[in-house]
């Protein structure tokens, strides 16, 4: 178990094979929870990364021992790393937990907004009103919002958004309807927050700019092969006791 003393907020980024962008993601995060005076834990979940990532961490764990807590752990994918993140979370008493990805698309210019957010909701979940990832990657996206709703007869909005802060006490119970090896943690999630009609759900656009630098380890057809298997799957997911 990972305590935190006195966090307001915990932050869960995946990380896999970033080294070109790490650095400048992890700082200008930590610029903007300065400015805005939240305390906060970082827990960078590596994923088994083969480049220089792990040096770039060691870096900043020494640099700032007592916000970035490293979590070296064999590769199982972004899904699985984001499930490691949140239990992990769920075992502290920190009120709200973040969770963003590692490739710097996942600007904090607006997490202020959703900061603010926080106040008359549960989730605050980004919506991507512009997607720098491609034409063929928004359709994707777009496509698994819709056929995910379509199969568990949810309403949903940007079902795999990477840019969520959920409070904790709410991700722990949905964390109980989620099975730990579900490969899309992320698109499953949305699905058991939003069976539970006591959840408040604020969205907030977002731009959704291209990566900053490196390759994304996820190509089309692995991305579709993914999504095919994660719908038939869904039936998995659990609905919350009345």
């Amino acid at each position: 178990m990972i305590m935190q003393q006195d966090a307001e907020l915990i932050i869960v980024m995946p990380i896999y094979n970033e080294e070109a962008s790490l650095r400048h993601v992890l700082q200008s995060w930590l610029d903007e929870l300065d400015r805005l005076g939240i305390r906060t834990v970082i827990y960078a979940i590596n994923d088994g990364s083969r480049d220089k990532t792990t040096d770039v961490l060691q870096d900043f764990r020494v640099r700032e021992p007592n916000r970035i807590v490293v979590i070296d752990k064999q590769n199982s994918g972004h899904g699985r790393s984001c499930r490691f993140g949140y239990d992990l979370a769920c075992e502290t008493k920190v009120e709200w937990v973040l969770q963003i990805d590692s490739d710097g698309q996942c600007d904090p210019h607006y997490f202020a907004a959703f900061w603010e957010a926080r106040e008359s909701a549960d989730c605050v979940f980004g919506s991507r009103a512009t997607y720098g990832a491609g034409l063929s990657r928004h359709i994707i996206s777009k496509a698994c919002t819709a056929l995910t709703g379509l199969i568990t007869r949810e309403s949903l909005v940007d079902a795999n958004s990477p840019y969520r802060l959920m409070r904790r006490s709410v991700l722990q119970r949905a964390l109980h309807l989620v099975p730990e090896d579900f490969e899309v943690q992320n698109v499953a999630l949305t699905v058991a927050l939003k069976r539970d009609r006591r959840n408040r759900f604020v969205r907030i656009p977002i731009s959704f700019p291209a990566r900053q630098a490196g390759n994304n380890s996820m190509n089309i057809p692995k991305i579709v092969r993914m999504g095919f298997r994660m719908l038939l799957d869904l039936k998995r997911v659990g609905r919350p006791r009345k």
